[in-house]
């Protein structure tokens, strides 16, 4: 299906919906009325998509070509549309299909390219079928299987999804897979301290030590709105280059990328700055939502003993707390979260598979994992530093 193609359904009436050739080609407040309709999510917003496009962090030469699909209705409103990409790879998605990709080329098929709905190189829960009405959840759904159809594509996967997304997409036969994150839910707590108090005494006392190791050599800020300069994500960079570097062998994001959050979505932004003798020596940025802080990159010039800790996971939960915030979203992996309060939850992706056989394989597969990630969670809960019957 070319860019700018209806979509039709052989039993039925044309959907109308398009493929579009990318989220900056959309007006922003269509797009954005649909995202907030859909519950404001940061990483969804034209902003933010738009800025990955406009910084060429996805696009040519990526492996990620914007694909969005939209519906209007007759009187040509926008009323759905479904952030969409054809990926020539498997990186920056962070729910890991190698295997499957590796076993499907082995049987002579070619899984790339295919469809990726999801917020790019974004690990956080959020809406997949942005919708000013239910009744559009079905057509978009439709709509990507279509095309994935259509073009011969291995596969379409759904990723990050929340509740309602992962009963729609369920509900037209998308197989679905589950993993886990750990995330920290404010229970009400007017301060840190109020938390701390849910927890074991033996765990109050590290955190406290390790707050007291991380802050006692820098000075810590908080950066948001028009207090966000070029100079702050200039350090930032630096140290997003160096953490992109070692765990992925390059970054995802261009330079451009951070300007464009800091002129289009600032007020959604929360940079937290470490510094050691006036120099900038790390940092944490964060993104805030209606009711979530996620927190998204880290990184730092200098070896600090509990830095880490202390920017991303204590200070997202001060600013989680001082804004009324319900959690924090910290994250893919990272079990040592697991004892600075932050819980295990699931997570959830639904997979559209063609191919009859590779479908029955991958539901198998998906079948025991389920089963092995929800008894992973039954131990894992076990092992929270909280307070035993609290």
């Amino acid at each position: 299906m070319a860019h700018g193609d209806p979509t039709t359904q052989d039993d039925g009436p044309a959907i109308a919906a398009r493929i579009e050739k990318g989220v900056s080609k959309i007006d922003a407040a269509e797009w954005d009325a649909l995202n907030i309709a859909s519950g404001d999510n940061p990483f969804t917003s034209h902003a933010f998509l738009s800025a990955l496009e406009d910084s060429g962090s996805v696009g040519k030469g990526t492996g990620w070509q914007s694909a969005p699909i939209t519906i209007r209705d007759d009187n040509d409103r926008l009323v759905g549309a479904m952030p969409a990409y054809l990926k020539g790879h498997s990186q920056g998605e962070y729910v890991f299909d190698h295997s499957w990709a590796h076993a499907y080329e082995n049987a002579g098929g070619r899984y790339y390219p295919k469809l990726q709905i999801s917020a790019p190189f974004t690990p956080a829960t959020g809406p997949r079928l942005l919708v000013l009405e239910e009744q559009w959840k079905t057509p978009l759904i439709l709509a990507a299987q279509q095309l994935t159809e259509q073009n011969g594509l291995s596969s379409a996967h759904a990723t990050f999804l929340t509740e309602s997304d992962r009963q729609d997409f369920g509900d037209l036969g998308w197989l679905l897979r589950s993993d886990t994150q750990f995330h920290w839910a404010n229970q009400g707590f007017d301060d840190f301290d109020g938390f701390l108090a849910t927890l074991s005494s033996r765990k109050r006392k590290t955190i406290r030590k390790e707050r007291r190791t991380a802050q006692s050599d820098v000075e810590i800020v908080h950066l948001s709105g028009d207090n966000l300069t070029e100079a702050h994500w200039d350090a930032f960079w630096v140290f997003y280059q160096d953490t992109g570097a070692r765990k992925y062998g390059m970054p995802y994001l261009t330079r451009e990328a951070f300007s464009l959050f800091g002129e289009r979505m600032a007020d959604r932004i929360v940079l937290v700055l470490a510094y050691l003798h006036g120099e900038p020596v790390a940092g944490a940025l964060n993104f805030a939502g209606p009711d979530t802080l996620y927190g998204r990159y880290w990184g730092c010039t200098r070896d600090i003993n509990c830095l880490h800790f202390e920017l991303c996971y204590y200070q997202a939960i001060d600013i989680a707390i001082a804004r009324g915030l319900s959690q924090v979203e910290a994250g893919a992996q990272g079990g040592h979260k697991l004892a600075r309060g932050y819980a295990p939850v699931t997570t959830w992706s639904a997979h559209y598979i063609p191919d009859l056989g590779f479908r029955r394989a991958i539901a198998d597969f998906l079948e025991r994992e389920r089963e092995a990630v929800a008894h992973d969670q039954e131990f894992l809960a076990e092992m929270t530093p909280f307070k035993k019957g609290g």
